[in-house]
């Protein structure tokens, strides 16, 4: 017999920060799997000789690997991770430029490198995402009281963040693009002013037409843009995710029964949203997206219950980067954007992806636990209020 209290004892033991996000996230984690399942069902079944359960055993073991980075990085003092992001934020720029130079092409874009000894690819641009939120969250914070000092203050946050962008868009422009609105989202919350934020623009427009002709990815996006608006010529991948959304109706057919993922491209990644509104309906898209705003909401709260301005903006940060690219994504399976490439976070197959989304979660969690420990001087008064009087004197 399961012993309720036993496992509550647990829980809040092992598992600190706000309940609301470790459901959530546990509750998409799951959907995942099923999703993900059913979207490469046939796809394993000619590839790995019948074999339907490769991608479920491999996509299952990637799931509870994030979970675990989750949980890891939930247990460390977020304080710490603004020394360990600006060594993260170096690092990311030689692997992007080697990704660009080097790295393993796929769909005429050189995003990947492939880890030797392993054979796993990683995708350096998950590495300098997370690593720009959290190190401009800690010069924002740090910078509070000189903010209008364009040299000292706005320099190096200008900097790094044309620097990252503008090294992803050479292969990415739809992420760099999300990341940079990200940052100057990140920004306007630190109280930079509006005429700097300008200035930032320029950077970031200056950066992006620089990726459009030097980049791999520049004639993809004006295509793509073009098609979008024009409608006539629809891509294939657009149209079987338009008839997968269609074919969904209230409740869908049921999980396992999508009959898109036959047709559908990447149905399992940058469209996983169109199988979960075919098999699961209207109804299960609404689920999906109140889950991913409950997570926004519960960030956002972290976020406020903060009693530095670091955890503040880095709880903030890092809930609008995981959002706001999931709304962008499930737009883009409706009909609603041009296609980006985007995978829709906590649902989508991915290593990389799916490792830094639960990195970043975790920071979260860690954010909302509030100050893990305190000052030394702190300490020794609370353990010398908590002696006995006799013991005292």
């Amino acid at each position: 017999m399961i012993n309720i209290q036993n496992i509550k004892a647990w829980t809040d033991k092992h598992l600190k920060g706000d309940p609301v996000i470790w459901s959530v996230v546990f509750a998409l984690g799951m959907l995942s799997i099923l999703v993900v399942y059913s979207a490469t069902g046939t796809i394993a079944y000619f590839k790995y000789g019948g074999n339907t359960e490769y991608y479920l055993l491999r996509h299952s073991f990637l799931v509870f690997l994030s979970f675990f980075a989750m949980w890891v990085a939930h247990k460390v003092d977020y304080r710490y991770y603004s020394k360990i992001s600006r060594l993260a934020l170096w690092l990311s720029v030689p692997l992007l430029i080697f990704a660009w130079q080097f790295g393993v092409n796929l769909n005429s874009a050189s995003r990947w490198i492939t880890i030797p000894f392993i054979n796993q690819s990683f995708q350096p641009s998950d590495l300098a995402k997370l690593a720009l939120i959290i190190n401009l969250a800690g010069m924002l914070s740090k910078r509070q009281q000189n903010i209008h000092d364009f040299k000292k203050a706005l320099i190096p946050m200008l900097l790094w963040c044309g620097v990252i962008c503008g090294l992803i868009a050479m292969t990415n422009l739809s992420t760099a693009i999300l990341l940079f609105l990200t940052c100057m989202l990140l920004l306007f919350i630190g109280r930079i002013p509006v005429k700097y934020l300008a200035m930032l623009a320029f950077v970031g427009v200056f950066a992006v037409s620089i990726a459009m002709v030097v980049g791999q990815r520049g004639e993809t996006a004006i295509s793509r843009v073009e098609n979008f608006i024009n409608k006539e010529n629809i891509p294939f991948q657009a149209q079987q995710s338009y008839i997968a959304v269609a074919t969904g109706g209230v409740t869908g057919k049921g999980p396992g029964n999508s009959s898109q993922r036959n047709f559908l491209p990447e149905a399992f990644s940058d469209f996983i949203f169109a199988i979960v509104v075919e098999e699961y309906g209207m109804i299960g898209a609404g689920i999906v997206i109140l889950l991913y705003l409950t997570l926004l909401y519960r960030g956002m709260k972290a976020a406020a219950a903060s009693g530095r301005a670091y955890g503040g903006l880095l709880s903030a940060g890092l809930s609008f980067a995981i959002v706001i690219q999931a709304m962008v994504n499930m737009g883009v399976a409706v009909g609603l954007g041009p296609i980006t490439g985007l995978p829709l976070p906590l649902l989508s197959m991915g290593g990389t992806s799916l490792l830094f989304t639960g990195l970043a979660m975790g920071i979260i969690l860690s954010v909302s636990r509030g100050e893990i420990e305190e000052t030394p001087d702190a300490l020794s008064k609370k353990q010398f209020s908590n002696l006995p009087k006799k013991e005292a004197a």
